[in-house]
């Protein structure tokens, strides 16, 4: 297919759905059927959880008061995560470094586990 000269396409494209007729008619109460299996597919789908959080969480946002507590409770949830984090890295350093020393005073000994 050509597209060199897309005007011509259009055109004749134009020209044949212009003379397109449809034959047959369509069968009785298509368009009730065709509403039918819309509310059917509609009524079987189920929104995910997050389209259903993201859906609520717009719809309370616009209020100051809950999204400044929305942003305090993540942010304290943040910091405390963090803290907890930091505070078991620490601990294992603390271990590491402390069966060094005790290797560095004495090659002999066991390190503890």
């Amino acid at each position: 297919m050509s597209l060199k000269h897309p005007a011509d396409n259009d055109a004749s494209l134009r020209t044949e759905l212009q003379q397109w007729k449809v034959q047959r008619p369509l069968p009785p109460r298509f368009a009730e059927g065709v509403w039918q299996r819309i509310e059917r597919a509609e009524a079987t789908e189920r929104p995910a959880l997050f389209d259903a959080w993201r859906a609520w969480l717009t719809s309370v946002m616009p209020r100051p008061a809950v999204a400044v507590s929305y942003i305090a409770v993540l942010l304290a949830i943040g910091i405390a995560t963090g803290q907890w984090q930091a505070r078991l890295k620490a601990s294992r350093l603390d271990n590491e470094l402390e069966q060094r020393y005790v290797q560095t005073i004495d090659p002999y000994q066991k390190p503890r586990l």
